[in-house]
């Protein structure tokens, strides 16, 4: 069995040059007994992950693995192309359908929340995308894993400090790809990324023991 992943640079496995900025996907082989194959990419839309890279994670199915799918950070800025209640959904939808049809287990994601607080509060920054891909989750009973659920408590549980840890926060000097210092809320740092990737190792664990008999919404919360 493999994991495939799909998805955007909060998924991406890190460019060493940009170490400690990463995606979540880079450490969840530290979590899971099975090989994971990661074709998610910065900047990815599920158009351009279609065209790019599609085929080649399909290709590389076999039946009894799985395929977990992460977007919306990037969709959300082609509105016109990739509405959450259209073209953005049309896409996953023909994700989840064309892996279960390669005979592996199809799990959706809602996004990682970014880290911008109002107060002691995380402030939405996805609109509907995350109650679409829910929804979408529901209509075609497959599992889901709610990170925009999770990242909001996790972010909110530490607080606004201690919360940027987990990000990719450098002072002018500290790194030779961002000499004028960097506050990105977006991009996890190698912590943060480590401990997303802990709590999706989690949520698919839990689904696979529960053998498909979890509701669709699946892992929607997971504080430990």
């Amino acid at each position: 069995m493999t994991y495939h992943l799909a998805g955007d640079s909060t998924v991406a496995d890190h460019k060493p040059e940009e170490l400690p900025l990463s995606g979540w996907g880079a450490y969840l082989p530290r979590f899971v007994d099975a090989p994971v194959r990661n074709l998610a990419f910065g900047g990815a839309t599920t158009e351009s992950f279609l065209t790019e890279r599609w085929d080649a994670l399909v290709a590389g199915i076999e039946p009894g693995d799985t395929v977990v799918i992460q977007f919306g950070h990037n969709d959300q800025k082609q509105p016109d192309l990739l509405a959450s209640r259209g073209g953005y959904t049309d896409r996953l939808r023909r994700m989840a359908e064309e892996s279960r049809s390669r005979g592996a287990t199809a799990i959706l994601c809602t996004s990682a929340e970014r880290r911008w607080f109002d107060g002691d509060r995380i402030t939405p920054t996805h609109g509907d995308y995350p109650n679409a891909v829910r929804d979408l989750a529901a209509e075609l009973d497959a599992p889901l894993v709610d990170l925009t659920a999770f990242t909001t408590w996790l972010y909110e549980d530490l607080g606004p400090a201690a919360s940027t840890g987990l990000f990719c926060h450098f002072a002018p000097g500290e790194h030779p790809v961002w000499p004028d210092g960097l506050q990105d809320d977006t991009h996890f740092h190698e912590r943060g990324a480590t401990r997303i990737a802990a709590f999706v190792a989690r949520a698919v664990r839990a689904l696979e023991r529960a053998d498909g008999d979890l509701p669709a919404r699946g892992i929607e919360l997971m504080k430990g």
